[in-house]
């Protein structure tokens, strides 16, 4: 037996609002929102008096989903440190392929987004970035060249 695709990435953030407004200027849709609470939450994440938000964002062909994730209760608890660099172990990264890097870092930078390098390019095949968006996580960019 096999997988059948991967559903989702979720990401838990302290402002559901502002991600929702980061991942839409990136160009993600909006899917949906829900409340999500009860002992099947509970249950599932394996956490007592689940109560939070979350914000399903798809990407424009349809295939990829991020599960942004409010909590509100239990409250989510801090990472260490705040702002982990890219070599720390478990969830690296997020990358997205883009028309235009340069005009997708400016947008994103009205949303607080900060580049952790700079752009390089990787041969003639790629313009690549990495900035940090939402609750520290680190997005990637990659422009194909050509």
């Amino acid at each position: 037996m096999t997988i059948q695709r991967m559903d989702n990435v979720a990401i838990v953030v302290d402002d559901l609002d502002a991600a929702v407004a980061f991942f839409t200027e990136l160009g993600m849709e909006l899917e949906g929102k829900a409340q999500i609470e009860g002992l099947f939450a509970d249950h599932t994440v394996g956490l007592e008096g689940v109560r939070s938000d979350i914000a399903m964002m798809r990407t424009p062909d349809g295939h990829s989903k991020l599960e942004l994730t409010k909590y509100h209760t239990p409250a989510a608890s801090a990472a260490e440190p705040e702002n982990p660099p890219p070599n720390t172990l478990g969830l690296h990264r997020v990358m997205f392929a883009v028309d235009d890097i340069d005009d997708t870092i400016a947008r994103l930078r009205t949303h607080g987004a900060e580049l952790l390098g700079e752009v390089a390019q990787y041969e003639s095949i790629f313009r690549l970035c990495y900035l940090r968006g939402p609750a520290g996580i680190i997005v990637g960019l990659a422009e194909k060249i050509g």
